[in-house]
């Protein structure tokens, strides 16, 4: 819905039930399930409703799950490749058809400055468009707010270009010469791919990312995964309980149908790894001689996912086609820790390590010492407050469009939970 068709309902000072913070995918789902709760909200978001899809993606990007995944609440999948691999333009077209389904009560340009809970349990929340006040607040924001750049960034020649994974669009973006791409995450991995494919020369400084195959024994990995269940399982009985909250995700593609991302094979076809980058000094770039050790566990992962599924088939006697562990195809012959800056011919850097949470406009003492906030499957500590959309909030869906809809749906029920004792309660005193 437009600003103009709700502009009556923004006047500063209003009150509603819930405000949700962020109109992605997340807070778009979490309106969804509060409409049908018939309980009044408002959407802030800063930008616009799917800003961060069409700006902040490069020009070749495509969802590494297949498209059956995509099942935003009473918006499933709908088109005839349910195991294909939207791009960017088909991501945004899917979500645009959500929203215009949704009509959402969502104030877009609308920063959100302040949000605290004062001692009668209302919620203040200050933005750009004035004051308003809620029973409950939402936070649908995410957890990738700060792009981290090292500080040896500052130390580069002004001749070498930077730019971030959300900045980065295309090869022909960027200065000719070689790239240096920093991180070999999900972003890392594609974006170095993207640009080794269109003849660039690539250098890589591989982090600790794990990998997985795209296709085993005849199908999606996702589709086995789905079906072992592993997308149902909670944070609590992972192996790594909240520790996976940090883990990096693993990498694959699905461009042009899907297919592996092996760092061997494009370092035997002439893309320079280096291990983790270290430092800047004196002109010399200096890396941790891990780079044999980081490509065994990627691979490691890798086997390991593989032989689950073997487990899973065996178990079932399921009729697959055989699979095999991966071999290397390719292994450093010595491990190489620095890198003349000059006598390189790198001409741009792309830094793909991460984001890092901001809440700082949220007051509120819920967040440990890293600035992530403390819940129970998105309910907080602290009435009233809840988040929805990050990482592992609940399973490993809960940051993708699969599993968005039960986080949200959770997250609804909690609040109409919590509406309905506060009645209780009121009614219990009047009486």
């Amino acid at each position: 819905m437009s600003n103009e068709a709700i502009s009556s309902a923004s006047a500063a000072g209003r009150h509603v039930g819930v405000i949700v913070v962020g109109a992605g995918q997340a807070g778009l789902s979490v309106s969804y399930y509060l409409k049908q709760a018939g309980i009044d909200h408002l959407v802030f978001e800063k930008h616009t409703m799917t800003h961060t899809w069409r700006t902040q993606r490069w020009d070749a990007f495509c969802l590494v799950t297949p498209n059956w995944q995509c099942a935003l609440p009473g918006y499933p999948y709908r088109g005839n490749d349910p195991h294909g691999f939207m791009v960017k333009g088909e991501i945004v077209a899917y979500l645009d058809g959500f929203i215009a389904t949704l009509e959402a009560p969502v104030l877009e340009h609308t920063e959100v400055r302040r949000v605290k809970r004062g001692a009668d349990g209302i919620y203040a929340v200050d933005t750009s468009r004035g004051e308003f006040t809620a029973d409950h607040v939402v936070v649908a924001s995410g957890g990738y707010h700060t792009p981290i750049v090292p500080r040896m960034a500052e130390r580069l020649p002004a001749s070498i270009a930077q730019v971030q994974s959300s900045e980065y669009r295309n090869p022909q973006a960027l200065p000719e010469g070689r790239v240096l791409v920093v991180g070999s995450g999900q972003s890392g991995a594609q974006i170095a791919e993207d640009l080794h494919l269109a003849g660039r020369e690539v250098v890589l400084a591989v982090g600790d990312a794990p990998r997985c195959a795209r296709f085993y024994r005849g199908r999606d990995v996702v589709d086995w995964l789905a079906d072992m269940r592993y997308y149902d399982m909670p944070v609590e009985q992972h192996p790594l309980r909240e520790g996976v909250r940090d883990n990096t995700n693993h990498y694959v593609t699905g461009r042009d149908g899907g297919r592996d991302i092996d760092l061997r094979r494009f370092a035997a076809e002439g893309m320079e790894l280096y291990g983790r980058l270290e430092d800047l000094r004196a002109g010399q770039l200096s890396f941790r001689p891990n780079l044999a050790e980081v490509l065994d566990a990627a691979d490691a992962t890798y086997n390991s996912i593989n032989a689950s599924i073997d487990r899973h088939i065996a178990k079932l006697g399921l009729d697959a086609p055989p699979g095999v562990p991966y071999e290397p195809l390719w292994r450093p012959v010595r491990e190489r820790d620095t890198l003349d800056l000059a006598a390189s011919g790198i001409t741009s850097i792309v830094w793909c390590i991460g984001f890092t949470p901001n809440f700082g406009w949220l007051d509120a003492p819920v967040f440990n010492g890293r600035g992530y906030p403390a819940h129970a499957r998105g309910v907080t500590p602290q009435p009233g407050l809840y988040f929805v959309g990050l990482p592992w909030l609940h399973t490993w869906g809960s940051g993708r469009f699969s599993g968005i809809a039960r986080d949200a749906s959770y997250i609804v029920d909690a609040i109409v939970a919590a509406r309905a004792s506060a009645d209780s309660m009121t009614a219990g005193m009047a009486a």
